[in-house]
């Protein structure tokens, strides 16, 4: 009897001894695949700290200074102003005024909240607002514009998101100044707000509006 329950306490000993070796096992493996993972998010930290960047809108854009790109759009199907079909985008009507290039779309929640502030800077005649419309429903683009107004001159449908590409958009929304000699001047990343309304934006345009050309 004591030989059976000692073969008994042997084996339950093994037992447990080998579950304690399976855990630890499975606690190294995963560690080992979180590794690799705590590595890179501690490089990417550093690096991002290293670059000063705090604000996405920060980013600067390897277009600045640059010539616009030459994307023609069609113009958005059905929008009309004062009963007269609005255009798309043509590159050659860069040249010659300060314009704003606004990246929008109806699903874009941010474009919602910039949208009255595109509407301000509409009254302002010494430049012309121009829309790429990213990835939208014509009829979408169309509700939106006519909920919050068409602060846009002029309004290109880029429907496969290639234009978006050239001009080197992150996401959406984002604008761009571009001088009156057809170069990007400035590019905001991220939607419009009233602190950098008055911060950044203003100044940028006013800036180009300045430089003549």
């Amino acid at each position: 009897m004591m030989a059976v329950v000692g073969w008994a306490s042997f084996e339950e000993t093994h037992v447990t001894a080998t579950a304690s070796e399976n855990q630890a096992k499975a606690g190294w493996g995963r560690l080992l695949v979180l590794v690799p993972v705590l590595v890179f998010a501690g490089l990417a930290a550093v690096f991002y700290k290293g670059l000063g960047v705090v604000d996405p809108s920060q980013i600067p854009s390897a277009l600045i200074g640059h010539p616009a790109p030459q994307t023609a759009l069609p113009a958005v199907a059905g929008l009309t102003r004062d009963g007269a079909p609005v255009p798309g985008l043509d590159p050659s009507a860069f040249t010659g005024q300060v314009s704003l290039i606004n990246v929008w779309a109806s699903w874009c929640v941010p474009c919602h909240e910039e949208a009255p502030l595109l509407m301000r800077l509409a009254q302002d005649k010494r430049i012309r607002l121009i829309g790429i419309n990213y990835k939208d429903q014509p009829e979408n683009a169309r509700r939106f514009l006519g909920r919050y107004g068409d602060p846009f001159v002029a309004n290109g449908a880029d429907e496969n998101g290639r234009a978006a590409i050239e001009w080197g958009v992150y996401g959406v929304p984002e604008s761009f100044v571009v001088g009156r000699d057809a170069r990007i001047a400035f590019k905001l990343i991220g939607p419009i707000t009233p602190d950098n309304f008055a911060a950044v934006l203003t100044p940028e345009i006013e800036k180009a509006i300045a430089a003549g050309g």
